[in-house]
């Protein structure tokens, strides 16, 4: 059995990533990349038809998001936050002089009002403030580079990543439907990719006390399914999941439908867990996975796959 420590040594020897230097950040080969390209192309496909308003969302977001969200109380351990230098000329000069001296240069620097993006979907919901969605609902579909702290030898555990997600906002029947509606979807389309998958209720890893009851409230209703598949060893891991929100969303950002408050729902694909899914599956070397996959996903055939060198 491979364990995810060899599979990232394999991962690097074969230069589809490359060692950041600190445990969970990498930087990733233009061939790596074509795997990546060509899984969001691949389920972004069937919505095409659907109304969903499309929004890249960029990799830092307002740190009244994270407070709004309830992030801060949920997740504290998985938080990135964003410090600058606010000093004065002089002042520089006794910063530079710590950091030549090994000093510890950091206490000088000052909080800023930007976070890491937490999930792709936490930025869409500022920009609804106060609105009513029609009864029909608003469906989106949003991609982003998150960060969680969770620095691990895993490669499945990256602290940067990229998460691709259709969601809805609107009534309650709606946001079920939708999460419903995407779990097989996405388990058909996956499927299809070659990947062994179950489908299971979960939960976030809430911290602390009180995470362990939401935690718990999340599995007894059923809020969260995950599909999951080996990643980097054969214990599978969570690759996609759908996620009801009931009002949660709704009532921190003040959104309202069919004269509610508003439900939302989001089904997340991680893009980076599914292509180390596919690597763990079909072997390094890009060339020789099965031609029915690389018939989905063109773009790895298209970016030459020169990653293995």
């Amino acid at each position: 059995m491979t364990t995810p420590e060899a599979f990232r040594e394999a991962l690097l020897d074969a230069g589809l990533l490359v060692d950041g230097g600190i445990a969970g950040v990498y930087h990733r080969s233009f061939g790596y990349e074509s795997i990546v390209r060509g899984v969001q192309a691949y389920v972004s496909a069937p919505a095409r038809d659907e109304s969903f308003l499309q929004l890249a969302l960029p990799p830092v977001q307002a740190l009244s998001t994270l407070e709004i969200s309830g992030y801060v109380s949920s997740f504290p351990n998985l938080m990135g936050l964003i410090s600058s230098f606010a000093g004065t000329e002089k002042e520089v000069s006794a910063l530079v002089d710590e950091t030549e001296g090994g000093g510890d240069w950091r206490v000088r620097m000052t909080p800023t009002d930007v976070a890491l993006c937490s999930a792709a979907c936490h930025g869409l919901y500022p920009l609804l403030v106060g609105t009513t969605v029609p009864s029909e609902g608003r469906r989106y579909e949003v991609h982003a580079w998150c960060f969680r702290h969770e620095p691990s030898p895993d490669p499945a555990r990256m602290q940067s990543f990229r998460m691709h997600e259709f969601v809805y906002v609107g009534t309650p029947s709606g946001a079920e439907a939708h999460r419903q509606a995407w779990i097989a979807r996405a388990t058909e389309l996956l499927e299809g990719l070659g990947l062994s998958l179950d489908v299971v209720p979960a939960n976030d890893p809430f911290f602390g006390r009180t995470g362990r009851l939401l935690a718990s409230n999340q599995r007894t209703k059923e809020l969260k399914y995950e599909l999951v598949a080996p990643i980097s060893s054969e214990s599978p891991g969570a690759i996609s999941s759908g996620n009801y929100h009931e009002d949660h969303f709704g009532s921190a950002f003040g959104l309202r439908a069919d004269g509610e408050v508003a439900h939302s729902a989001c089904f997340a694909f991680g893009l980076d867990r599914i292509s180390l899914a596919l690597l763990y599956r079909h072997g390094l070397d890009l060339e020789a996975w099965p031609a029915d996959v690389l018939r989905r996903l063109p773009a790895i055939l298209d970016a030459g796959v020169r990653a293995t060198t």
